[in-house]
């Protein structure tokens, strides 16, 4: 299904793909209302990471004249590809999805432009893995149908252009391949022209896996950062190295200084940083985004960092920001957006699907199941539960998180909440009008007695990962605790694979539709 088919569907059953509210601005812990998350800016010109928390792994980053475009991985998520917007590299408003039509499991991207067109070639997972190439004329689109390359064995493709005006993709494990002019199909055959630096033997590390290139120019040298050590596993394994030359077409010189980043330790801050990028700030000054997973939450999946980059005298460049577990002062000038969005929903604009909410898996013909009407999210329910259900997720990037929901059942269906990694992985609660059914471990365990019958407030808390539910059938004026508390630290990639996040979330299953009213998240103290 296309984009613009899509959109067709978003006119008939209010579902928007595009922009969600902003949060205010700014604070450690900003409010929108009564809601509460995690912001970066802390308003006396520094910052603290995550500059992006939550799961915003392999950031792709495009200075546009006075603008920034950044996107992410979106694995398994659609609408994928969400373009974010700064001006000052700190602050970040979200726009709209780039992919729509689900192709598989996107891995990490290039975003670029090239002659006034901007382009996304997007590495997928898929029954035939390949690189696929959209574009588009605007930023916010409307982006061209997925084009395969055919690159079946190669991730984290990223564009350049030579010196010589060549277009190429650079490809994991010191590859790359030439593109045709016009940036739509392969004009040769894929040549390996990196060895990249390798660290001793005796660190910890999940693998020597050379990945994420990213090609930068500046005062006569290509510069190309890489990621090696593994992209999760021991939290010293991830790590960003570099080499330059005089030429696209090389040779490459190693960075003296290599590795420029890398956790040391599994008592620093941020874990597995790693896929960097170079950008030149408003003011002149640069910095490196990467990405890195924070100290004991590999549930939140990788956040996106942000690190201040001295160059230095020989014409090479060093990250300076250490640890990055202190305030950093702020990049100059630049206006500051509001940044992030507001994860609570009343339902009373149209869903935005792509810039916060998102299907896990859809079928093509997906948003037919969603409709907003009435201060209400109906949503038609899919198989038997969250495992066949494609259930409709949010990213949350706090440690400390609360989430609730008003949910009504149409006879003989089952609704509920979630926190969610994958189809075979995820905990919760859900209800028919006679039982409720447990989520644990990703299968469905006891189903006591529901005493509230087809319409109910559901309440989880996912404090530091311990995980007490509520109930409520009097509209939230009295709650009662489930019994059945959990515990969720291992439900994330070291144990499950996928590189994915757990995610809070609702579905709904079985015959009719389910309808979800005052849909509120909240961060909570530690």
């Amino acid at each position: 299904m296309e984009r613009r088919d899509l959109l067709k569907l978003a006119g008939a059953a209010p579902v928007v793909l595009g922009t969600a509210p902003a949060l205010t601005h700014p604070a450690s812990r900003a409010a929108r209302g009564t809601e509460r998350q995690r912001q970066p800016d802390l308003g006396n010109g520094t910052f603290l990471n995550p500059v992006l928390s939550g799961d915003r792994p392999d950031p792709a980053i495009l200075k546009d004249g006075d603008n920034y475009y950044l996107t992410f991985s979106s694995f398994d998520a659609y609408p994928g590809l969400t373009i974010w917007h700064s001006r000052d590299l700190v602050n970040w408003q979200p726009r709209g999805p780039a992919l729509t039509r689900n192709i598989g499991s996107v891995w990490a991207v290039s975003l670029e432009k090239h002659r006034g067109r901007y382009f996304l070639y997007i590495p997928v997972k898929a029954e035939r893995n390949d690189t696929f190439v959209i574009w588009a004329d605007q930023i916010d689109g409307p982006w061209s149908d997925p084009v395969p390359l055919g690159l079946p064995r190669h991730i984290d493709p990223c564009h350049a252009v030579g010196e010589d005006g060549s277009r190429w993709l650079f490809l994991s494990g010191g590859d790359r391949v030439r593109l045709a002019v016009d940036g739509l199909s392969l004009a040769g055959p894929v040549e390996h022209v990196y060895d990249p630096w390798r660290y001793p033997d005796t660190w910890d590390v999940e693998g020597f896996a050379p990945e994420g290139p990213k090609i930068h120019r500046r005062g006569g040298w290509f510069y190309l950062v890489t990621a090696v050590g593994g992209t999760a596993g021991p939290p010293t394994g991830h790590m960003v190295i570099a080499a330059r030359s005089r030429s696209i077409h090389g040779p490459w010189q190693q960075h003296p200084g290599n590795p420029l980043v890398r956790t040391q330790s599994a008592g620093e801050a941020w874990w597995s940083r790693g896929h960097a990028s170079l950008v030149e700030a408003p003011d002149g000054s640069w910095w490196s985004l990467y990405h890195g997973y924070e100290a004991g939450f590999w549930t939140l999946g990788r956040q996106c960092l942000l690190d201040p980059v001295e160059w230095t005298a020989d014409g090479w460049f060093r990250m300076k920001g250490g640890d990055l577990s202190r305030p950093l002062r702020k990049p100059r000038g630049g206006q500051a957006l509001a940044h992030g969005m507001a994860l609570s929903d009343d339902f009373s604009a149209p869903l935005r699907l792509g810039s916060k909410w998102c299907f896990f898996r859809p079928a093509a013909d997906e948003t037919r199941r969603v409709r907003v009407e009435g201060g209400a999210l109906h949503l038609a329910g899919k198989g038997l539960a969250p495992s066949s259900g494609s259930p409709l997720l949010l990213t949350a990037g706090d440690t400390s998180y609360r989430f609730e929901c008003d949910i009504e059942l149409a006879p003989g269906g089952t609704a509920g909440l979630v926190l969610f990694y994958d189809d075979k992985l995820y905990a919760g609660l859900g209800f028919d009008e006679q039982r409720f059914v447990t989520h644990q471990y990703g299968i469905e365990r006891a189903r006591p007695v529901n005493p509230h019958g087809r319409r109910m407030k559901l309440r989880i808390t996912n404090r530091r990962h311990i995980v007490a539910i509520h109930t409520s059938g009097d509209g939230g004026l009295t709650w009662q605790r489930f019994d059945r508390g959990m515990e969720v630290s291992g439900y994330h990639h070291n144990v499950r694979g996928g590189f994915l996040a757990l995610r809070p979330g609702l579905y709904a299953a079985g015959p009719g539709q389910a309808t979800f009213r005052d849909f509120r998240y909240s961060a909570l103290d530690d």
